[in-house]
């Protein structure tokens, strides 16, 4: 007879999530992410825009997965150079004199204020931006603020190409919604919401309406079939150049907002 009392018992967690220190040929101390996952067979070393991870399967000794970390540590210091290379340097207040913003480098300027605030500025044929700082603002104050700033700039994009997609689709967006994914460019959930990562501000807005046509288009077609495709072809002919883009370049994007948003990296 089937144990009645198994159905109430608790199931061990399928992810469990740590961090350990390993210290580099070269001195430098790397914080990695240690994840214990019911799916993995075998120890994995990675590196993304969010640091180094060493995944374990969940029987996996810590001192195990330690060692292979420190094995491959050779390895592991060359994929966090190029990520380096690759990213945005950390924003620090009243130093930095640009940000990334639409596929461009942008003038930035800082200010002292009573609030954390960033702003565009047009002074005759010169644009840029304007940071105004409290002198006690620290970086998780300068984070929020360039975090707004960055939002308020994507809403305003997609509020000028959304009109004219709208007449098309079989119902509207319920609301769009921008956070820091970590593959993924958007998704649509079956409320209607779409959510998008807020990096795609900082690519060619040509780009970035891609994505956001590409979602629309899951309204009419909630798959990746050649019929979705084709809705993608009729609104966005060059579609296949801007997903190559993302190709080259979307990594560096998600690592520049991550060293920009980080309050860690630009205390």
């Amino acid at each position: 007879m089937r144990n009645p009392f198994r159905l109430l018992s608790a199931k061990p967690p399928s992810t469990e999530r740590d961090a350990f220190e390993l210290v580099l040929d070269d001195g430098r101390v790397v914080r990695v992410q240690r994840v214990r996952n019911a799916r993995a067979r075998r120890i994995k070393l990675s590196v993304d825009e969010r640091g180094a991870r060493l995944t374990l399967p969940l029987r996996t000794s810590a001192a195990s997965g330690e060692r292979f970390a420190h094995e491959h540590r050779d390895w592991l210091q060359a994929q966090i150079d190029r990520h380096a290379l690759d990213a945005q340097p950390a924003l620090r207040g009243f130093e930095s004199a640009t940000l990334p913003l639409r596929g461009a480098t942008v003038p930035l300027r800082w200010q002292s204020g009573r609030h954390a605030r960033l702003q565009a500025e047009e002074a005759g044929d010169t644009a840029g931006l304007v940071f105004q700082l409290p002198a006690r603002a620290g970086p998780t104050a300068i984070a929020r603020a360039l975090h707004d700033f960055y939002e308020g700039q994507a809403r305003a994009d997609i509020g000028r190409w959304l009109p004219r997609y709208l007449p098309a689709l079989p119902r509207a967006p319920r609301l769009f919604r921008f956070r820091q994914m970590s593959s993924q460019w958007g998704s649509l959930s079956p409320d209607g919401t779409v959510a998008l990562d807020l990096s795609l501000i900082l690519a060619r807005p040509s780009a970035f309406e891609y994505v956001l046509v590409h979602e629309l288009c899951h309204l009419i077609q909630p798959n990746h079939s050649a019929a979705f495709w084709a809705e993608v072809e009729a609104r966005c002919p060059h579609w296949r150049g801007e997903r190559a883009y993302f190709h080259t370049h979307g990594r560096q994007l998600k690592a520049s907002l991550r060293a920009l948003l980080d309050p860690q990296i630009n205390g």
